[in-house]
């Protein structure tokens, strides 16, 4: 069975943001066109961001998948750990704050960057 690799950004038991791998089974269509199951969505949003762009660290507000259309994006963890998506990269994004908690800076989500000379362009699809 044919496989979708789907990199996740979430909030691990202790409250901090982490990636993970999981894999969408591709088991319907056809040999030359093997597909997944229809998921549903709740809408979509594109952003573009500028040159030099960076966020604080902040949670994702709700699941959402992220596709970078241009330039690149860098998600910054606590720690010091991060990762740089590309055009044509995905990730979801899920990393929530902990129901009950309050959110510190220097415990809870991610933040991101603009990198490189291109401005960012980024689709947002709602879970």
């Amino acid at each position: 069975m044919r496989q979708f690799a789907k990199t996740v950004l979430f909030t691990d038991t202790d409250g901090r943001a982490r990636f993970k791998e999981e894999w969408v089974a591709l088991d319907r269509g056809t040999p030359q066109s093997m597909l997944s199951e229809v998921f549903a969505s709740g809408g979509y949003q594109l952003r573009t961001s500028p040159v030099g762009f960076r966020s604080e660290f902040h949670c994702t507000g709700a699941p959402q998948w992220v596709f970078i259309l241009g330039g690149q994006m860098e998600i910054g963890l606590q720690g010091g750990v991060s990762r740089v998506f590309g055009p044509g990269q995905h990730f979801f994004s899920a990393d929530l704050l902990p129901e009950g908690a309050s959110f510190d800076p220097a415990v809870h989500g991610h933040w991101s960057r603009q990198v490189g000379p291109d401005p960012l362009v980024t689709l947002f699809v709602k879970a």
